[in-house]
């Protein structure tokens, strides 16, 4: 059974930010499940018997390779998509996150080209965004700024 697809996939998204409204994004490689070459947050699926902070501790560090100073909960999504035109279907649970700047590497080359820090207002173009980055950006830019 495949998360996402055979049943609802349950993530955790975060918006790592500086505390100076500059934030990181990771530039997919051809080696992700989807949309290559484009900049995304941080996420990654929960796992049974993890809690939600494990996770989103977990998933931090392994993308890049820093703590979590701070963190609150936005929100969640329903995140419909379609991958390998099959129709999937997340829960996404978003959080934004304090990071410390000088800490933060790509903790995962094998899936990241780079990553690199953006403002709110300077976003990459928007064909080089993940496809879920323009509704993120909308239910939460207040919180974001």
């Amino acid at each position: 059974m495949e998360k996402g697809i055979d049943h609802i996939g349950v993530t955790v998204v975060f918006y790592c930010h500086d505390g100076n409204g500059n934030f990181l994004m990771a530039k997919r490689k051809n080696t992700c499940r989807d949309e290559h070459g484009r900049w995304d947050l941080g996420g990654g699926g929960i796992e049974i018997h993890d809690s939600v902070e494990d996770t989103l501790k977990r998933e931090i560090n392994e993308e890049y390779c820093t703590d979590v100073i701070n963190y609150e909960f936005m929100g969640y999504r329903d995140v419909h998509r379609e991958h390998l035109g099959r129709k999937t279907h997340w829960i996404s649970l978003d959080f934004k996150v304090l990071v410390d700047p000088l800490k933060a590497k790509n903790g995962e080359p094998h899936k990241f080209d780079e990553i690199k820090w953006f403002n709110i207002n300077h976003l990459p173009h928007p064909d080089e965004l993940h496809s879920q980055i323009p509704y993120f950006v909308e239910k939460y830019k207040p919180a974001l700024l």
